[in-house]
């Protein structure tokens, strides 16, 4: 015995092994008092305590402290947390023997994993509720079996995703197709297909059908009454005077004497229509078209004529409409592809940082019905939708190129250019946010106050000015199209563009870009801040390389910059 005592403090000795020793033991000893605090740590209540513990909502008391922890509320529902106890086992139950209402807070990383997993379980049975699985059906970039909004996500698309989206839209049906993309309707205008067909796991979903190649899984979603009567918010256009042929124009036509907003609205959407115009005691229903462009708005004075049915609504007139858009999308632009055939020229899609690339891209691919390509790989734009963003620039199966290069070689290698060029004030503070707060986030006002600002200024003012004059300088075929006027006059400048890129593009095409010109890549606008964030010295500065880009312009017999470009 003295010999084995004698090996074991030879052993301590060794200071590395002694070290390591006492740390296992400490970390088992913290361990045990964890799982004991687990299993027997709830503090004993009294009977009027625990009866109020458990209580409906009027009574919902806290439970009490034990020392400086709080211990949370208890579920409400005695059948959810029975449910909780089954699923998780028996250190859900108390001393007494009944179930645990709830697992302590103070339970650390346990109690919040358990806590998520739940959440993640009552936001899929949310989801079950919300929507009834109908079958796989057939879908075609042609003509959509679900003709209302759509969205992309190649990484994180789930099925409750889908389903939440078209739901909070007023829509009564969510399709999902190709494992990431999501397709809401008013009704399904294709055929039944084989459940075999629709095999394509969902990308944010493992062990969930997200359609397939060309079909689509389709869930009839339960909308709440007020949703399902109004279809979704209902976007406000304008007055317009009547079309000379108003039958060709808008095709569809009914008589209502007890007219208002939400009856027009609800009979075009479920004709399938994005257009809405109210006559007084008719609707009519159809798509921006030559005959009906929704370019010449009116005084809206002269369509001021009160709703049979509503009292603070106007409902136009005989000869001047109301007219809304509706949740209906116009898929006469919505397809698009790869080139059938290698391009044999590469045009790039050119601007300083900020300048409104992304949404150029967008008006670009509706007006098209190509992708365009990029210089670079952004992953968020690929899972977006804007597929060619993967392929490699040189690939030629894209109709332009976009890029922020500047360099002389970087120019060269491409054989035309549409130049976009914005304001700086504006593009600048673009780019700011794009950096601090992604695609379409907004920098914190930390990062405006900081030093990050004024030496992003630094830094940036000057590549803005550099950026137009190389591209003037060195480039072949340069088209320039400045941002804001591709705001204010979509269809002609937007025309210019896809003219460069020697696409013929229908007029009615075009309008269709316009009705839904904003994308998921657009912000929708500067986010206001309590002050101005250049200084004296910045708008100086600023203003030098506005007279230079100015001259450069002028200089090549083009029009110069909007005068909205210098500071007031």
């Amino acid at each position: 015995m003295a010999k084995l005592w004698f090996k074991f403090q030879r052993y301590f000795r060794r200071k590395p092994l002694r070290f390591f020793t006492f740390l296992a033991l400490y970390l088992t000893a913290g361990s045990l008092v964890f799982l004991h605090s687990g299993f027997v740590g709830q503090p004993a209540v009294s009977q009027n305590q625990a009866s109020s513990a458990v209580a409906g909502p009027a009574e919902d008391a806290e439970l009490p402290f034990l020392g400086d922890l709080h211990l949370g509320r208890g579920f409400q529902d005695t059948g959810e947390a029975s449910s909780i106890a089954r699923r998780y086992g028996p250190w859900f139950k108390g001393k007494d023997g009944s179930e645990r209402t709830k697992p302590s807070d103070y339970g650390g990383a346990w109690s919040r994993a358990l806590k998520g997993r739940v959440a993640r379980e009552k936001e899929e049975e949310r989801g079950k509720e919300k929507a009834k699985y109908i079958g796989c059906y057939l879908d075609d970039t042609q003509s959509r079996a679900l003709r209302g909004v759509s969205f992309f996500d190649y990484k994180k698309m789930t099925v409750f995703r889908c389903q939440d989206n078209c739901a909070e839209r007023g829509y009564l049906y969510a399709g999902l197709e190709f494992g990431a993309e999501c397709y809401c309707g008013h009704k399904i205008q294709a055929a039944n297909v084989s459940e075999a067909e629709c095999d394509m796991e969902c990308k944010g979903e493992r062990g969930s059908v997200c359609g397939g190649a060309n079909r689509l899984s389709v869930y009839r979603l339960q909308l709440a009454q007020e949703s399902a009567r109004r279809y979704g918010s209902a976007v406000f256009r304008g007055c317009f005077r009547r079309p000379d042929n108003l039958s060709l124009a808008l095709p569809v036509t009914a008589a209502m004497p007890n007219m208002s907003v939400d009856k027009c609205v609800d009979l075009c959407t479920e004709k399938e229509y994005p257009l809405a115009a109210l006559a007084g005691t008719a609707c009519h229903c159809g798509f921006p078209t030559t005959r009906f462009p929704l370019h010449e708005r009116e005084d809206e004075q002269l369509c001021a004529q009160k709703c049979s049915a509503e009292e603070f609504e106007s409902c136009g007139t005989p000869s001047h409409f109301i007219v809304y858009q509706t949740q209906v999308q116009d898929n006469r632009c919505m397809d698009r592809r790869f080139l059938p055939a290698k391009s044999k020229q590469l045009i790039a899609l050119a601007s300083f940082p900020g300048a409104g690339n992304t949404w150029a891209r967008h008006l670009i691919e509706l007006a098209t019905g190509f992708y365009t390509g990029s210089y670079y790989f952004d992953g968020s734009l690929y899972n977006k939708g804007f597929k060619g963003e993967r392929d490699h620039w040189r690939s030629g199966r894209t109709i332009c190129i976009k890029t922020h290069e500047s360099g002389q070689k970087e120019i060269e290698a491409f054989d035309a250019a549409i130049l976009l060029i914005r304001n700086p004030y504006k593009a600048l503070m673009a780019e700011f946010n794009r950096k601090y707060g992604g695609h379409i986030g907004f920098a914190a006002h930390a990062h405006w106050r900081g030093k990050e600002w004024p030496e992003f200024v630094r830094n940036y003012a000057p590549w803005w000015a550099t950026h137009t004059l190389d591209w003037l300088q060195f480039g072949k075929r340069v088209l320039v199209v400045h941002f804001e006027e591709l705001k204010r006059d979509l269809c002609v400048q937007l025309g210019r563009m896809v003219g460069l890129l020697g696409v013929a593009v229908r007029e009615d095409r075009l309008l269709c870009v316009e009705s839904q010109k904003d994308g998921n890549f657009k912000r929708s606008g500067l986010r206001k801040l309590e002050y101005d964030p250049y200084t004296a010295d910045m708008r100086r500065t600023i203003a030098a390389y506005i007279k230079t880009v100015d001259a450069a312009l002028r200089g090549r017999n083009l029009t110069g910059v909007p005068e909205d470009y210098y500071p007031r």
